[in-house]
C-alpha cells in the first residue's frame, strides 16, 4: 500500500460510470449505474462508495438508477475543514439528488449511511422515496441505547464513539500500519463465516488504502466528534426536536443478527421513527456488513423492496 495515495485510487473501474456532482456547495464523487427511479447508496465509517459495487450492478439489473456516493470527507470526494453536523450531511444529500435530476430518490444506508437516511427523510422528507438501514439505527434510537445502557450493551457496543472524540490521537491509529485499524474492526463487528473468506481479504485492503487518502481518517472522526459534542449543545436539541417525529417513507430494515456494532435490539427500537414497515429482518450468521457478507440476499431484498415502495 501507498502512505498518502491520491483520491482518485477509488474510481475502481467497472461496469458503473464515475463522474463528479455539485451538492450543498461541495463536490461529491460518484459511482452509477442503471436506468429507472433513483436509488441513492450512503456507505457507513471506514468505507466508501466501493461498499456497494454488488447492489450497483444488482439494482441496475433491477430496473433502478443505482449511485453510489462518497460522503463528504470520503474517498475522492470533498474534504472540507468542517460540515459533518446531521444538518450539513443532509443537505449534502438532499442537494445530491436533486443534482441528479431526480424528484425523489429511494435511500439505502449502511450504519452511519442509514442513521444519515433516517435524517434526510425527516428533514427533507419530499426527496426521499423509501428509507432502508442496513446495519444501522435511527440516531434517537442509538442515542437512547448508549445512554440507558453505558458501560454494558451497547453503550459497550459503542464504546470507540467516546475514544474517537481524543484530538489526532484516533487519527494517528487508525492510519498506522497502512490502516490495519480498518481491518481489525471491520474483523470484530463481522460475522465469522465472512470473515474467513478471501472476500473479506480483498475487501479491507480496499477499505484500508482507502482511509490512507490524505484528510479521510480525520474527516471520517469528525462524523463521531460532532454527535458526541451536540449532545452537550442547543443544536443537539434542535436535531432531536427535529428528526423526532416518525417519518413517512416506507422504511426497510436489514440487520445481522451477530452485529457487534449496532445491536439488534437498537435496531428495533428504531421501528418507533419508521414509516409503514415490516419488521426489521434479522439474518443468523451476519454481523455488522449484511451488504458485503451476503450480497445476493441483501441486493434481493432490497430489489422486492423498492419495486414496491
Amino acid at each position: 500500500m501507498h502512505a498518502s495515495p491520491d483520491p482518485s485510487i477509488v474510481r475502481t473501474d467497472g461496469p458503473w460510470a464515475h463522474r463528479d456532482v455539485s451538492a450543498n456547495g461541495i463536490r461529491l464523487h460518484v459511482a452509477e449505474l442503471g436506468e429507472g427511479p433513483v436509488v441513492v447508496l450512503l456507505h457507513g465509517f471506514a468505507e466508501f462508495w466501493w461498499t456497494w459495487h454488488h447492489q450497483l450492478k444488482a439494482l441496475a439489473d433491477a430496473g433502478f438508477r443505482a449511485v453510489a456516493v462518497d460522503l463528504r470527507g470520503y474517498g475522492d470526494s470533498d474534504k472540507p475543514p468542517r460540515g459533518y453536523d446531521a444538518w450539513t450531511l443532509a443537505g449534502d444529500i438532499g442537494g445530491l439528488v436533486k443534482s441528479l435530476g431526480a424528484r425523489r430518490a429511494h435511500l439505502v444506508g449502511h450504519a452511519w449511511g442509514g442513521m444519515l437516511a433516517w435524517t434526510v427523510a425527516a428533514l427533507h422528507p419530499r426527496l426521499v422515496s423509501s428509507v432502508t438501514a442496513i446495519g444501522g439505527a435511527h440516531p434517537l434510537a442509538l442515542r437512547s441505547s448508549i445512554a440507558r445502557t453505558l458501560w454494558r450493551g451497547q453503550g459497550r457496543a459503542a464504546g470507540h464513539l467516546f475514544r474517537f472524540q481524543m484530538p489526532m490521537a484516533p487519527e494517528k491509529w487508525l492510519v498506522r500500519e497502512d490502516a490495519q485499524a480498518v481491518e481489525d474492526l471491520f474483523a470484530a463487528w463481522s460475522g465469522e463465516t465472512w470473515r474467513s473468506t478471501s472476500d473479506f481479504s480483498a475487501s479491507t485492503a480496499s477499505f484500508r488504502q482507502a482511509m490512507l487518502v490524505p484528510g479521510v481518517a480525520h474527516s471520517a472522526l469528525e462524523y463521531y466528534r460532532w454527535a458526541f459534542r451536540a449532545q452537550f449543545r442547543g443544536e443537539g436539541r434542535r436535531f432531536t426536536d427535529a428528526v423526532g417525529r416518525r417519518i413517512a417513507a416506507p422504511t426497510l430494515q436489514l440487520h445481522g443478527a451477530d452485529d457487534t456494532c449496532i445491536l439488534p435490539e437498537t435496531a428495533t427500537s428504531s421501528v418507533r421513527w419508521a414509516g409503514p414497515h415490516a419488521e426489521p429482518e434479522f439474518w443468523p450468521g451476519v454481523g455488522h456488513f449484511p451488504h458485503l457478507e451476503v450480497p445476493d440476499r441483501t441486493s434481493a431484498a432490497l430489489a422486492e423492496f423498492l419495486s414496491r415502495a
